[in-house]
């Protein structure tokens, strides 16, 4: 049997190669057995591939009329390289189509990594306590989303985006065990932990069905355990691989 020539792409080896990196460092620096220090990047926005390798959804998408764009800026001498999720809202019902009853939302997440040698590209969060974000808020009410490989596929955990500086770049923990299991919208019962060693997707929602325009920066998005090397890492821009 012969390797397609998909898999044997030079981006397919990059990322057997990357995670293969992760695993011996993990093993070498024994971060299995013990609390992880290094922060875990997820998604990182100065890295010009991470905007293309996500997606938009708005209710466009079934005939309204909110939209949405995730914007690659780069970095100036004020502010860091960052996506820019911005549109407007609208909770104008298509006259065409009476089945839709809601509309007045929008948002983002990455889409599904490619796969490695090892299988599905799936995130490991188990190890850290929190998941943080860099960002620069309007003030409006965003959900940050998880979706895991659980058995079902439309399930997401879901916590907001309590940005307490609207304007002005600052860092938001959210603990990783307060997020709240929901299917399309509503909340899920009974509520069942998360699949913290199998994280699909990251990404932010607006559903607060306000009309008009919204904006918000994301500079990167990490798993950690609130120590100093975060604040290391806001200060300095740099992050490193997860370990």
């Amino acid at each position: 049997m012969r390797a397609s020539s998909r898999l044997l792409a030079p981006g397919f080896t990059r990322r057997s190669l990357d995670e293969l990196k992760r695993f011996t460092k993990i093993a070498l620096t024994q971060e299995g057995i013990r609390v992880p220090t290094t922060p875990f990047s997820l998604l990182d926005f100065s890295d010009p591939d991470t905007v293309p390798a996500c997606k938009t959804m708005s209710d466009a998408d079934i005939g309204g009329f909110s939209n949405a764009s995730l914007d690659q800026i780069p970095r100036t001498s004020s502010q860091p390289a960052h996506a820019r999720f911005h549109g407007s809202i609208s909770t104008d019902l298509p006259r065409n189509r009476p089945q839709v009853q809601r509309t007045g939302y929008a948002g983002w997440r990455n889409r599904d990594r490619p796969p490695t040698l090892f299988g599905k590209s799936l995130w490991d969060v188990d190890p850290y306590t929190y998941l943080a974000l860099r960002v620069k808020s309007d003030g409006r009410k965003y959900f940050v989303n998880v979706q895991t490989e659980s058995i079902v596929h439309t399930d997401l955990h879901q916590h907001r985006l309590h940005a307490r500086k609207p304007g002005e770049w600052e860092t938001v923990l959210i603990e990783i065990n307060a997020f709240v299991r929901t299917n399309h919208g509503e909340v899920v019962e009974p509520q069942t932990e998360m699949m913290r060693q199998k994280v699909r997707t990251l990404g932010v929602s607006l559903t607060d069905r306000v009309p008009g325009p919204f904006d918000l920066a994301i500079s990167r998005v990490w798993a950690s355990n609130a120590n100093e090397k975060d604040d290391e890492l806001v200060d300095t821009g740099g992050l490193e691989e997860a370990v």
